[in-house]
């Protein structure tokens, strides 16, 4: 209990400076392992309800990227049990219903087949949910339901007093700013990056998405600009408001200025009704100008005059229209660099460069991977109707290797073909066998070449072969591998933990729990 109070003191203390309920993943998987770590469990989750579903902030006994999937009520029939059970939920040994976690508890892809949970609430409000699985049947049974319900209602009142702390913040910040609306900020489900960069990155989007600056947002292809985009909107006082995205590369140059501003009808051949502009659409809310440096150099003084006066003038009208627009530029060119070639107007770019953002590259960020490729195996599951997706041990290895100069998009589309081709070298036989199949993706289905393109990666250890004896069990060679793999990690990184955590892409404190089962670690 000590333990737990000093986490909890420390997890209020960050919240109370500003970092949100899933910010923190070493204190929430602190506070986890310090009221379930001790249980029989294989597995334990502490999961927030979002909109968008359940999204894990702390696990244990399981991989990281456990923590980029998003666990929706209705494609997981346990979970929707749990949830509406007003105590313990225990499943039957025999429960026909598949376990979210199936074949992600040790690498054999084996079934759990021992799962309890219990729902976090304040009051009817479902506030997230606390799960326990096992591999070995009945392992769960001694697990006392009045202790567990102790347990639950801790971490309810810490999930409770950190969302009470993140809308008293907001608040306050929204009483700092006149343009505010009296309705309280969203909550949006993001993941819980592990960059730097990306922290540096949300930082910034937290100071500038309630304002009304202009934001030119900068970043390679496939980053994910667009999503950034949405999150300085979704943000803003203006969410209510619409977001219109215009790609400014893919207008005709005689018809950008209609498409931006409109025209009445007649205002040239071929205008047979008016027509109402981008900037008229996205009144009271936010115009994205995707791939604003392909703007052609003539098109530029009129933005920047409506940016100066805020008001359109229609081709065709005689009078002036009043428009109220925040504007996100998006680019992966360097606007500096054109305005120094003469391509882009030096005016037009300080009045766009209000705040720039800068959306760093996925191999500036190799620590997201796991989160990122997360999320992706959930959305091919779902598309493939399987029972679980995962990675084996050599797969992650690749995915941590390699530079990824394709950024986020190579990944999801990486992700999504090695996916198909590891369900189609599984082929299970008929609806009931495919929701029943988890699926592990190896390293040959990710088609990526083996030595990595970059050297920043090239001491990582390569994965031991290992040809157990045929009467070792199952469960014995298994550990036996990870026994040595981690040992082998360890000596390069001369016993240290966190980095060995990080260079097996697995979470610091599920490496710890796992090498203490081991033996590896007092």
């Amino acid at each position: 209990m000590t333990v737990f109070l000093h986490t909890l003191r420390d997890l209020l203390a960050d919240l109370s400076v500003g970092r949100g309920s899933d910010a923190l993943p070493e204190r929430w998987a602190k506070l986890l392992a310090a009221l379930v770590g001790d249980y029989p469990a294989d597995a334990s989750t502490l999961m927030v309800a979002h909109d968008d579903g359940l999204q894990p902030v702390a696990v244990l006994g399981l991989d990281d990227e456990v923590r980029g999937r998003r666990f929706s009520l209705t494609a997981h029939p346990r979970l929707a049990a749990i949830a509406a059970h007003p105590g313990v939920c225990r499943f039957p040994l025999d429960s026909p219903l598949p376990d979210p976690f199936d074949g992600l508890l040790d690498d054999t892809l084996s079934h759990v087949h021992d799962c309890m949970g219990v729902a976090l609430r304040d009051g009817d409000r479902l506030l997230g949910m606390l799960t326990l699985d096992a591999l070995t049947p009945g392992c769960l049974a001694t697990v006392d339901d009045d202790e567990l319900l102790a347990a639950a209602g801790l971490l309810a009142t810490c999930l409770r007093l950190a969302q009470q702390l993140s809308d008293t913040r907001s608040r306050l910040n929204q009483a700092l700013d006149q343009h505010f609306t009296d309705q309280d900020a969203p909550r949006h489900s993001t993941p819980d990056w592990q960059s730097p960069a990306m922290r540096r990155l949300e930082e910034s989007l937290a100071l500038v998405a309630p304002t009304d600056m202009s934001v030119l947002l900068h970043g390679e292809t496939g980053v994910g600009k667009e999503r950034i985009a949405r999150r300085v909107h979704a943000l803003s006082a203006r969410r209510e408001g619409p977001l219109v995205r215009v790609n400014c590369a893919a207008l005709p140059e005689s018809l950008i200025e209609s498409e931006l501003f409109g025209h009445r009808r007649g205002a040239f051949s071929g205008a047979v009704r008016d027509h109402r502009g981008h900037f008229a659409m996205a009144h009271d809310g936010t115009l994205m100008l995707d791939e604003i440096g392909e703007l052609p150099l003539a098109m530029q003084p009129k933005l920047l005059r409506v940016l100066q006066e805020g008001e359109i003038q229609p081709l065709g009208s005689e009078t002036p229209q009043r428009v109220n627009v925040r504007l996100v530029a998006v680019t992966n060119r360097d606007l500096s660099q054109e305005v120094a070639a003469g391509r882009f107007r030096e005016d037009l770019y300080h009045r766009l460069s209000v705040f720039p953002l800068q959306a760093p590259p996925l191999r500036e960020r190799r620590e997201d991977v796991p989160l990122l490729a997360g999320g992706f195996l959930e959305d091919n599951r779902i598309r493939l109707g399987l029972a679980n997706l995962r990675l084996d041990l050599a797969a992650e290895h690749a995915l941590l290797s390699w530079p990824w100069p394709g950024n986020i998009r190579e990944l999801e589309h990486t992700l999504g073909r090695a996916a198909l081709r590891a369900f189609g070298d599984q082929s299970p036989a008929g609806q009931d066998a495919r929701r029943n199949a988890v699926v592990r993706i190896a390293a040959h289905h990710l088609e990526l070449p083996t030595t990595p393109a970059d050297d920043t990666t090239s001491s990582e250890p390569t994965v031991p072969e290992t040809h157990p004896a045929p009467p070792v069990p199952l469960r014995e060679a298994v550990e036996d591998f990870q026994r040595r793999h981690i040992a082998h990690a360890l000596e390069v990184h001369d016993g240290n933990w966190a980095a060995t955590a990080r260079t097996l892409g697995t979470d610091s404190g599920n490496l710890h729990r796992l090498g203490k089962r081991l033996g590896l670690k007092p």
